[in-house]
C-alpha cells in the first residue's frame, strides 16, 4: 500500500546501506535520521524541481522551528551525485540536505519500486505543487537539464517514483507515501502534520 509504515526490522537493514552526499562522499542512511526526526523526500530525478522549490520556500519560512523542534528534511533523488549542487542552485534548497540514491537500494527497500510517466488520473484532484502547470513545468524541468549538458545521462530515470517518509530518532516511521503516479507527491501541509509542525505554519502564516 502507497501509506503502509515500514516496520524496524525494515530500517535496522536499511539503514546500513550508503547514499551519496554532494561532493560524491559515501553517507550511512541510517545516520541521516539517527539522533532526530527526518523528513525524507525521495524526488523522481534531478531535472525536476517543482516540489522541492516549494519544499525549500516552506523550510525557509520554519527554519527557526524546525530547528526548536529537532526536526529536519531532506531530499534524496534516485541519479548520481554530480547534480546535486546544481539541482541546490535551482531549486534554493540547500545542497547539504539533499542525497543521491543511484543504486535505487533505499527507494525499492521502502517500497517504492514502481516506475511510470502516468500523470494525474482523470478526476482526481491535483497536487497544490502543480499550480504553475505542467506544460511550464515540463518546459522548465527540460530547459534545466539542456543547460547543463554534462549533467545529462546523470539526472535519472525520469520514470521512477518516489515518496515521503518521517524518519527517526532512530529506526521508527511515523508517516509514509509512496507516489502513484508522476505528480503524487504528498502535500507539504500533511508533511508538517506528520512531523508535528502543522500548528506552527498556521500561526506563522
Amino acid at each position: 500500500m502507497s501509506t503502509s509504515i515500514p516496520d524496524t526490522e525494515t530500517l535496522s537493514k536499511l539503514s546500513h546501506l550508503e547514499v551519496f552526499d554532494a561532493s560524491g562522499k559515501k553517507v550511512r542512511f541510517g545516520s541521516l535520521f539517527e539522533n532526530q526526526t527526518v523528513t525524507v523526500v525521495f524526488i523522481r530525478h534531478f531535472f525536476c524541481g517543482l516540489y522541492v522549490s516549494q519544499l525549500s520556500s516552506e523550510f525557509q519560512k520554519l527554519s527557526q522551528v524546525f530547528k526548536e523542534a529537532n526536526v529536519d528534511i531532506i531530499a534524496i533523488g534516485c541519479g548520481d551525485w554530480q547534480p546535486i549542487e546544481k539541482y541546490s542552485d535551482i531549486t534554493g534548497f540547500p545542497s547539504s540536505k539533499i542525497f543521491a540514491d543511484p543504486s535505487l537500494g533505499v527507494f525499492h527497500g521502502l517500497g517504492m519500486d514502481i516506475q511510470t510517466l502516468a500523470r494525474t488520473p482523470t478526476g482526481e484532484k491535483r497536487a497544490s505543487y502543480l499550480t504553475e502547470g505542467i506544460i511550464k513545468g515540463s518546459l522548465w524541468s527540460i530547459w534545466k537539464g539542456l543547460k547543463n549538458p554534462r549533467l545529462i545521462g546523470k539526472q535519472g530515470n525520469i520514470a521512477q517514483l518516489g515518496g515521503e517518509f518521517i524518519l527517526g530518532p532512530g529506526n521508527r516511521c511515523t508517516f509514509a507515501h509512496r507516489m502513484r503516479h508522476a505528480e503524487d507527491h504528498a502535500e507539504i501541509s500533511e508533511l508538517l502534520e506528520g512531523a508535528g509542525l502543522r500548528s506552527s505554519l498556521i500561526t506563522t502564516s
